[in-house]
Order: structure tokens, then C-alpha cells, then sequence
């Protein structure tokens, strides 16, 4: 059996940062309790391996009864400035986690809509990252799911206004692509920002590359994660075995009868779980 890596795979720079600042907060803070607003990453192995160290996961319903000076996380994906508000009255301790990428989209988001500009943002409404970014909103702002909204979406005077798009991080290119073509044919003034991470992009080209060479591919990562779904949706789509899985244990027993197994990972994807999984599929059923 031969197995091959994806050329880029596994976690990103702001995963990687959340996580390291995570466990620094809890090394520099014996005693007390430190928090993660929301699940810190998405995936599943990892948050319990931060549990066990001490790390609580906080619902953004709960800030109102945190002890004076607890120290909360802001994950990767931020948050509305209305919660950091809230956190600050209870006179916690904050560590930002947020994403560079995500923290400029805020920015941009928060300048452009409350000018005379229209923003619309591109991406999945129920995703912590979305969701965050609204909040730093105007009254010019609009956010779509996907193309079929955007066909049907207006804006008044939208012809002569200043139309900014841009995206979540994560979002699908190819959609993204298809939403901005049928704006240009739309909007008269429109600047696109295309925020999505080029470590998303970078994931999907090495996967559709490593299809090529193998007879089935391994996506690992966490079940919510968007991306990990989309690599996995992607490996589904051109390779002829693909399967979805979270840990080693999860490996279908088909996999180990194969020649060429191909393996990638979400950006929420620890290497200590990768290497997991390549150990057995080496060691075998």
C-alpha cells in the first residue's frame, strides 16, 4: 500500500494561532477559568484534547453569569462586537483568536456599510464567522447564501450605488465566481474583495492533484466543519472511493484492500490526527 499526502493539508495559520493561544492562556492561568466562546475549532478530537487541559466551552447565553475576570477566548471565527461588549462588562479577560482574514472582513464590512456604499457578504448565515461579521454591519448590508439568492436579489437605486462583495473565508470559489459574474452584469459600480483564503483554494487544488494519482481518498476532519465538507464533496466528485472521517478509527475496512490511498484534512484538522490515521492504514485490520 502506498500512501500519499495532499501537498497542503490540515490546519491554517488562524486555526493554528487559536489553538496555540488557547493553550498558552491555559499554561499562564492556573486556577482559573479559561473559556472558549463557542467550540474554539471544529473538530471534535482536538476540543477534547482542550478540554482535558482545562478549557470550558462558553454559549454566548451564558456571558452573563461568568465570574468577574475569567478569561475568554474569541475563537477564530470572531464574534459581533455587541458580545465583546458584554464580555468586557463582566470584566472579563479577552484574548482575541480572531482570524487576520476574518478581522479584516469586519473591518471592511463596519467601514463601507456605514457609508454610502452597499455591502453584500457572501456565505453560510448560520456560521459563527457570518454571523460575527454581520454584527459589525451598517444599515447598507446584505448577506446571501448562495447563487440562486443572489439571482433574486435587488437593491434600491442599486444601479448607481457602489456595491462592495465580498465573502466569508471559507466560501465556496466556484460560487463565489458565479455570484460575481452575474453582479457585473448587475451593478453598474461594483468592487469585488474576494476575501476567501487562499488556504482554501490551495486545499482544493492539491486535492484535485492528488485524485489524480490515487484510487481513494481519506478527507479527514471535524463533521461541522464547511470545509472539510466541501474537500470532502470535491474527492467525492473525482476520485472513484472518497469517504468523510474524523479519527483512524473511522477508516472503512474497504480502504486497506486499496493499492493508492490518497489522504487530506480540513483547516481544523490537528497533524497528530493525520498521522494517526497514515499509521493505520501502514499497520493494517
Amino acid at each position: 500500500m502506498k500512501i500519499i499526502r495532499a501537498s497542503v493539508l490540515g490546519f491554517c495559520f488562524g486555526v493554528r494561532r487559536a489553538v496555540e493561544l488557547a493553550e498558552k492562556a491555559l499554561a499562564e492561568n492556573p486556577g482559573k477559568k479559561v473559556y472558549s466562546l463557542g467550540p474554539l475549532i471544529h473538530n471534535e478530537n482536538a476540543l477534547r484534547a482542550l478540554e482535558v487541559k482545562g478549557l470550558h466551552i462558553l454559549e454566548e447565553e451564558d456571558i452573563a453569569g461568568l465570574e468577574e475576570g475569567s478569561v475568554v477566548i474569541i475563537r477564530a471565527h470572531g464574534v459581533a462586537p455587541s458580545v465583546t461588549d458584554a464580555l468586557e462588562k463582566r470584566g472579563c479577560q479577552i484574548i482575541d483568536a480572531t482570524c487576520p482574514r476574518v478581522k479584516a472582513s469586519q473591518k471592511m464590512v463596519e467601514r463601507y456599510s456605514s457609508e454610502n456604499d452597499y455591502v453584500v457578504l457572501t456565505g453560510d448565515r448560520n456560521h459563527g464567522e457570518v454571523i460575527g461579521i454581520a454584527g459589525y454591519a451598517g444599515e447598507n448590508f446584505s448577506q446571501l447564501q448562495d447563487f440562486e439568492e443572489a439571482e433574486n436579489f435587488e437593491i434600491p437605486g442599486g444601479e448607481e450605488k457602489n456595491v462592495i462583495l465580498l465573502s466569508q473565508t471559507t466560501y465556496s470559489p466556484k460560487e463565489f465566481e458565479k455570484i460575481e459574474s452575474l453582479f457585473r452584469g448587475k451593478f453598474r459600480n461594483l468592487a469585488v474583495m474576494n476575501t476567501i483564503c487562499p488556504a482554501t483554494n490551495e486545499r482544493q487544488q492539491a486535492l484535485l492533484e492528488l485524485c489524480s494519482k490515487v484510487e481513494g481518498v481519506l478527507v479527514v476532519g471535524g463533521k461541522n466543519s464547511a470545509n472539510t465538507k466541501r474537500l470532502y464533496q470535491t474527492a467525492a466528485a473525482n476520485c472513484r472511493q472518497a469517504t468523510h472521517i474524523q479519527s483512524a478509527s473511522d477508516i472503512p475496512s474497504e480502504f486497506f484492500t486499496l493499492k493508492k490511498i490518497g489522504i487530506t484534512a480540513g483547516a481544523s484538522t490537528p497533524d497528530e490526527i493525520i498521522e494517526e490515521v497514515e499509521r493505520k492504514l501502514e499497520a493494517g485490520l
